[in-house]
C-alpha cells in the first residue's frame, strides 16, 4: 500500500475538527493552569484570485509553531479571519451586479476551503469577519473612543482624486498623474476628510520601538516614517520696505511692521549652522503664502504650475529621478541674520505636509538644494570647509569647519549647530523645535463598503457622536453604489431614512457620509479574537490580560510601516483608555520572505502564461494567433439586492449585468519576443501557481514541508516545482518505515524486539548509537523550530531518516559487519524509536504523521501527545579515535567504543587491513595497548 495523500489528509482534518482539537476554551478561568502562547498570521484580505503558493508560507510557519507549543505544554491561541472591507470588493461588486456582501461570502468561502485543506490547526471557533456588523459596531465604538480623545477631527487636505471612480486614491495608487490599475486621470484636489490624530503619538510609537523583538530593519522602517528631527524653526520676514531690501540694509528687519511680522515664511532645519548659505527658500505649490508672495508680472506662470503640480503624486514629486522644477514668484523674503532679500520659489518637490512646506535653499550643502540651483542657475555659496570638489559642483554634506558665516567662522559643524540655534534664539527670529515627519493620518473614504462613522452633522455643521447604543450603524441598502456625479461619497444618495436621524435632544441631524478606510478593521483584530462573541464588549479585561500580548506575529513586510504603526497607534490609545494592560500589541515580529515565480513579458509590458511561451535557442518567444479581444466600456449595472446590515444580506442571489462590447480580430499570426525574470506572484502576470494543484498532485504536507524547505523563512525564494517533487519523495520514505507497500501491513522489521540488556556488545552499540541519533534528531528540531530556522530543522529530520533507510537496506543484503557498525543497525528501529520521531514530524507533516501515528498501534491523536525530551548525555561521544602504529609508524586510526578493554583494542588493531600488510600473515612479537588512545604492533 503505497502513501496516498488524497485519503489520510481529509480524514484527520475531519477527526480534528470534529473532536474539536484545536479549539481553546472560550472561559479564561479554565486555561490558567498553563502558559499562553499567541500566535497570529497577518489576516488575508479574501480576494477573488484565492490564494497562490506564496500565501501558506507564513500560514505554515505559523501552524507549526502553534502545533509544537501545544505539544510543550502551552494554551495555544492560533485563530484566523478576513480583512472584508475595501474598494477590491466593491469594485468587483459593480461589476457583477452583486452585493458587496455576496462577493465577499463567495471569495471567503473560497479561501477557507484552501486553507482547512492545508490542515492549519486554526480555532475557527474565533474566527471573525470585519465586514460583519457584530465585528463593525466595535470599530465603530473604538472610533468615537478616538473622537472623544480629540484625536478624530475634519480638515480641508490635498488628495488624489480620480473622476472615473469617483474616489480617493492612495498615492501608492497613482503614477505619472495616472491611476496604475485602469489608466485613468487622476487629479489633486482639496477636499474635507476626517484626519486622525497619529502625530500626538509620535515620540510614544518611536520610544516603544526598542522594547520590540522585530527585525532590526523593520524597526528602522518606522522610524523613518515617523522621521524625528531635532531642529529651528526659522522665520523669513516677507513683507518689507523692498527697495530697502535690495539695497542689503541690515535693519530692514527691524523696520518690518507688528501687522507684516505675522507674515513670515517659516522654515524647520535641522541644519542652522549652514544659514549664512541661504541663497534662495522654496514653498510648497499648496503653501498658503504662494499668492502673497507672487508678484503680477509672474503671476500667470506661478498659476499654471501649481495647477500642473496638483496632478502629479507625492511619490512623483520627491522621488530621486528627474530634475527639479519650479518657477520664480518674484517674490522676496529677508535674511534672519543679515537682512539681505531672499528670493522665493515655488517647487513640487517641497510639499504642504511635511514640516512647514517650505525650505531654506542651502545649494552648497544639500544635494536636493544644490540639483534645484544648478537647474535653475541660482548662486551657490560654501559656508562648511571640506570635500574633494567645490560646491559648484556638487555638495558637501560632511564634517568640517565653518566659513564665510561671520560668527560661526572656525567651529566645527556641531559647535554651531549649538551656538547657530542659541544666536538664532537670542536675536529672536527662531526657535528650537522638535519636528516629526509623520502626518495625520487620513481616514475617510468616498466609498460605499466600508464602515459608515458614527457621527452625524447639525444643520450648521456641528459634529455630533452618536451614542454606544445606537452602534452598529450598518450599511443601507442602495441599488447604485457609484459615487455621484458630483465628487459625493455613495452614501450621499442613500434613502432618508438612513441618512435623517434624530438626536437625544429631539433635534433633526444627517449621519456622515464617509465611510472608514479598510485600515480601520484591521487596527485592533487581533484583539477581537480574543473574545470574538462577546456582544456587550469589544473584547473582556480578563481575556485581554491573558492573552496578550501577541507572542509571535508572521507577515508580509509589505506591511512594515502603515498596517503595524497604524495599530500600535490604536492600541497605545487603548491603553491609555485603560483598555488594555499592555503598551504595545506584538511582542515578536516576523517577516516572511517573498515567493518568486517565472513571469514572460513582452516590449509593452503585456504578460503571457507559460503555456504560450517556448524557448528559441537564447530567446524566449510566444508565437499565436492573437484572440478576439474584448473590452467592457459602459452600461455596468451596478445594482444589487439585500441590505447589508441584515443577517441574511449574505445570501442574496446574484444577477447578470449586460455590457456593451466592442471586439476586433487580428488575422495574422504573429511572434513575439517576451523577457523571462522572476517577480512576485501575481494573476496578473500569469505567473500564479495555485495550491490546490500542488495538493491534488503531491498532497498538503508535501506543500507545507517544501513552503518551509525552501530557504529561511525571511528571505526571497524562486518556487520550484522539483523542489516538491523532492519533499515527497521523503515523505514516501518515512512511510515505508513503516508501512510495508506490499501488503498494507506494518514493517515486519518492527514486530522485533528492541536489543537487550545481554546482546553481544555490537548490537548494545548499535542500540546506543541509534539512540543518540534520534536523541540528536529531537535536539536540533527543537532548537531549530523555536528559532524559527525551519529549513534546517527539515534537513535533519531527513537526514535521520536516510539513515534509517540506509540501514535497513544494508540489513535486507546482509553486508553488515558486526564489529565495525557505522549506522543504525535494524536491530536498533524500532517502535518506540520511530514514535517519538513521528512525534517531532507531526507540526510540519501532521496528516501523514498522524496517519503513521494510528498504524503503530496509539489509540490517542498524536496533535494531542507531549512533546519528546532529549538525554543529553546520549549525546555524548560514543567512540575513541585509536591510533594503530606498526613498529611505531602510524598505519591507521580506528574508531573503537569507549571503554574497551585491552583485549578488543588488540583485536580490533590486528584486522585493519593496514596492519596485515606490513605483518604479511605472521604473528606480531609484542603488541602494546595504550586505552582509548594507542595500539603499537611490533612486527
Amino acid at each position: 500500500m503505497r502513501y496516498n495523500p488524497a485519503n489520510i489528509e481529509p480524514k484527520w482534518q475531519r477527526v480534528w475538527r470534529e473532536r474539536k482539537v484545536f479549539q481553546v476554551p472560550a472561559d479564561v478561568e479554565r486555561l490558567k493552569d498553563k502558559p499562553k502562547f499567541y500566535v497570529l498570521d497577518m489576516f488575508p484580505y479574501p480576494s477573488g484570485a484565492g490564494l497562490h503558493v506564496g500565501h501558506p508560507e507564513g500560514y505554515t510557519a505559523t501552524d507549526v509553531i502553534a502545533r509544537l507549543k501545544r505539544m510543550r505544554g502551552y494554551n495555544v491561541l492560533h485563530p484566523m479571519g478576513w480583512d472584508a472591507f475595501g474598494l477590491p470588493t466593491e469594485r468587483a461588486a459593480i461589476r457583477e451586479g452583486q452585493h458587496p456582501a455576496a462577493i465577499t461570502r463567495r471569495n471567503v468561502a473560497n479561501f477557507r476551503r484552501q486553507i482547512e485543506r492545508l490542515g492549519f490547526s486554526y480555532d475557527w471557533s474565533r474566527e471573525i469577519d470585519t465586514s460583519h456588523p457584530a465585528y463593525t459596531k466595535w470599530t465603530q465604538w473604538i472610533f468615537l473612543k478616538l473622537y472623544e480623545k480629540g484625536l478624530a477631527y475634519q480638515a480641508d487636505v490635498a488628495v488624489n482624486w480620480c473622476p472615473a471612480l469617483g474616489t480617493v486614491l492612495a498615492n501608492e495608487e497613482v503614477k505619472d498623474g495616472r491611476y496604475v490599475e485602469t489608466g485613468d486621470p487622476v487629479r489633486r484636489r482639496r477636499m474635507k476628510q476626517w484626519m486622525l490624530r497619529i502625530t500626538d503619538y509620535a515620540e510614544q510609537l518611536l520610544a516603544g520601538l526598542d522594547k520590540l523583538d522585530w527585525p532590526d530593519h523593520i524597526k528602522q522602517m518606522q522610524r523613518n516614517w515617523i522621521g524625528k528631527s531635532e531642529g529651528v524653526l526659522l522665520r523669513f520676514p516677507c513683507d518689507l520696505n523692498w527697495r530697502d531690501a535690495m539695497l542689503g540694509c541690515r535693519d530692514a528687519i527691524n523696520r518690518v511692521s507688528t501687522d507684516a511680522e505675522r507674515d513670515a515664511l517659516e522654515v524647520f532645519t535641522t541644519c542652522p549652522h549652514t544659514v549664512f548659505g541661504v541663497t534662495f527658500c522654496v514653498v510648497a505649490p499648496e503653501h498658503p503664502l504662494v499668492e502673497q508672495l507672487t508678484t503680477p508680472e509672474n503671476e500667470q506662470a506661478v498659476r499654471a504650475y501649481v495647477e500642473q503640480a496638483r496632478n502629479r503624486s507625492e511619490r512623483e514629486r520627491t522621488g530621486e529621478q528627474g530634475a527639479k522644477t519650479g518657477v520664480f514668484t518674484g517674490g522676496y523674503v529677508v535674511h534672519p541674520v543679515t537682512g539681505a532679500p531672499i528670493p522665493v520659489w515655488v517647487a513640487d518637490y517641497v510639499l504642504a505636509g511635511y514640516g512647514t512646506g517650505a525650505v531654506m535653499g542651502v545649494p552648497g550643502h544639500d544635494a536636493r538644494d544644490h540639483a534645484f540651483a544648478r537647474a535653475r542657475g541660482l548662486p551657490i555659496k560654501q559656508v562648511v570647509d571640506g570635500g574633494d570638489k567645490s560646491v559648484e559642483e556638487e555638495a558637501y554634506e560632511g564634517d568640517g569647519v565653518l566659513v564665510n558665516s561671520e560668527w560661526l567662522n572656525g567651529l566645527t559643524v556641531q559647535q554651531a549647530k549649538h551656538k547657530a540655534a542659541a544666536e538664532l534664539e537670542r536675536l529672536g527670529g527662531a526657535k528650537r523645535r522638535v519636528h516629526y515627519r509623520l502626518r495625520d493620518w487620513l481616514f475617510s473614504r468616498q466609498r460605499y463598503w466600508g464602515e459608515p462613522f458614527p457621527l452625524a452633522m447639525r444643520d450648521d455643521g456641528t459634529v455630533v457622536p452618536l451614542d454606544a447604543d445606537a452602534l452598529p450603524i450598518t450599511l443601507p441598502h442602495m441599488e447604485d453604489i457609484t459615487p455621484t456625479s458630483d465628487g459625493q461619497p455613495p452614501l450621499a444618495r442613500a434613502p432618508g431614512s438612513w441618512r435623517e436621524v434624530t438626536l437625544p435632544d429631539g433635534t433633526r441631524a444627517k449621519r456622515e457620509v464617509h465611510t472608514m478606510p479598510q485600515w480601520a478593521g484591521s487596527c485592533w483584530y487581533y484583539l477581537r479574537y480574543l473574545d470574538p462573541r462577546n456582544d456587550q464588549a469589544p473584547f473582556s479585561p480578563e481575556a485581554e490580560r491573558y492573552w496578550m500580548p501577541v507572542d509571535l506575529y508572521i507577515g508580509g513586510v509589505e506591511h512594515a510601516v502603515l498596517h503595524l504603526l497604524y495599530a500600535r497607534f490604536w492600541h497605545h490609545v487603548l491603553y491609555d483608555c485603560g483598555l488594555v494592560h499592555t503598551r504595545e500589541p506584538f511582542a515578536k515580529l516576523f517577516n516572511q520572505g517573498m515567493i518568486l515565480a517565472t513571469s514572460y513579458r513582452d516590449a509593452q509590458g503585456k504578460y503571457y502564461p507559460p503555456d504560450q511561451v517556448r524557448r528559441e535557442g537564447d530567446r524566449w518567444v510566444v508565437k499565436q494567433d492573437p484572440p478576439e479581444r474584448s473590452v467592457a466600456r459602459t452600461g455596468v449595472d451596478s445594482r444589487f439586492r439585500g441590505n447589508p446590515g441584515d443577517q441574511n444580506a449574505y445570501d442574496v442571489p446574484s444577477h447578470s449585468v449586460g455590457a456593451k462590447r466592442s471586439s476586433f480580430q487580428e488575422e495574422t499570426q504573429s511572434t513575439f519576443v517576451v523577457e523571462q525574470q522572476m517577480e512576485k506572484m501575481s494573476k496578473s502576470k500569469h505567473n500564479v501557481v495555485n495550491p490546490d494543484d500542488i495538493v491534488r498532485r503531491y498532497g498538503a504536507d508535501a506543500l507545507r514541508l517544501y513552503e518551509l524547505f525552501m530557504g529561511p523563512l525571511q528571505q526571497v525564494k524562486v518556487w520550484q516545482g522539483s523542489g516538491v517533487e523532492g519533499v515527497r519523495r521523503f515523505l514516501d520514505r518515512v512511510w515505508r518505515l513503516v508501512v510495508d507497500e506490499e501488503t498494507g501491513q506494518l514493517n515486519p522489521r518492527l514486530c522485533r524486539e528492541p536489543t537487550t540488556a545481554d546482546a553481544t556488545s555490537d548490537e548494545h552499540l548499535a542500540k546506543r548509537r541509534s539512540l543518540r541519533s534520534l536523541h540528536r534528531v529531537i535536539k536540533q528540531v527543537t532548537e531549530e523550530t523555536e528559532a524559527l530556522r525551519f529549513n534546517t530543522a527539515i534537513a535533519h529530520m531527513m537526514e535521520f531518516v536516510n539513515e534509517l533507510t540506509a540501514a535497513q537496506a544494508v540489513a535486507d543484503e546482509s553486508t553488515v559487519r558486526r564489529d565495525a557498525i557505522h549506522r543504525v543497525s535494524t536491530a536498533a528501529i524500532n517502535r518506540e524509536m520511530l514514535l517519538d520521531f513521528l512525534k517531532i514530524l507531526a507540526p510540519y507533516a501532521p496528516h501523514i504523521a498522524e496517519e503513521l501515528w494510528r498504524r503503530l498501534g496509539q489509540k490517542t491523536l498524536l496533535a494531542q501527545e507531549t512533546w519528546p525530551t532529549y538525554d543529553p548525555t546520549l549525546l555524548e561521544c560514543e567512540t575513541v579515535s585509536v591510533v594503530v602504529q606498526v613498529n611505531g609508524k602510524k598505519r591507521d586510526v580506528i574508531a573503537m567504543p569507549k571503554g574497551s578493554d585491552r583485549e578488543r583494542m588488540e583485536k580490533q588493531a590486528l584486522a585493519s587491513p593496514q596492519v596485515a600488510k606490513f605483518l604479511r600473515g605472521k604473528k606480531p612479537k609484542k603488541v602494546i595497548v595504550v586505552p582509548e588512545r594507542l595500539v603499537n604492533v611490533v612486527a
